[in-house]
């Protein structure tokens, strides 16, 4: 087995390799898929670090496309997980200040559109740039998860680049916002990994979710 490629323990405690494929893209509200399988969102701002987290899942280095220059997700992607066969959906980016106001406008009614009429959307993985304090944007989408009544599992990303000070600094204050402490990734020291691979599993198989 390739010692990059993610396992997560199932029930019996043996390791099972991970894997992400990519099997639609869309640009438009028209292009989504009628939502049938079981799907995870992975949302945050443009430059929170997701297609590098998504990269690191899989355990390779170019699933996703991995920019210097922020808001180059435009699209949903969705991502069979497999040997799970759930969907994690990579949503558009948001909060890029360069991109004109129709394109904002226009990521924002996709992710809108998405998150109001997935039928089968167990849960959003809200990335938090473990950099940066609260952030509006990052709340407002937050809440909008919770007047959908969709389960959030807020997770703080770029762990690498904070010191163990900042980050417990970082999780109090979401913890006093969300109500619950977001664990810690770094996609380029692959902290916490597995364990991210082990919540997403857990919320696709929870029907309650």
């Amino acid at each position: 087995m390739n010692k990059k490629t993610p396992c997560v323990k199932h029930d019996e405690g043996c390791p099972v390799p991970a894997r992400l494929i990519l099997e639609s893209t869309a640009f438009t509200c028209g292009q989504l898929p009628d939502g049938a399988e079981t799907q995870i969102a992975l949302a945050g701002r443009s430059n929170v670090g997701k297609s590098s987290l998504i990269n690191a899942l899989a355990g390779r280095k170019r699933l996703a496309r991995v920019s210097a220059t922020p808001g180059k997700t435009r699209s949903i992607n969705f991502f069979r997980a497999m040997p799970w066969n759930f969907y994690l959906v990579d949503l558009p980016g948001y909060g890029y200040a360069r991109a004109s106001h129709r394109e904002r406008a226009a990521w924002a009614k996709l992710l809108e559109v998405y998150l109001s009429g997935a039928k089968n959307l167990r849960a959003l993985v809200l990335l938090l740039d473990c950099r940066l304090p609260p952030q509006k944007s990052d709340v407002e989408l937050a809440n909008f998860a919770g007047a959908l009544r969709c389960s959030l599992l807020p997770v703080l990303t770029k762990a690498d680049k904070c010191n163990r000070r900042e980050c417990e600094l970082r999780r109090r204050e979401w913890q006093e916002l969300l109500g619950q402490i977001p664990p810690l990734v770094s996609s380029v020291k692959r902290l916490g990994i597995e364990e991210l691979w082990g919540n997403l599993v857990s919320l696709a198989a929870d029907p309650d979710s």
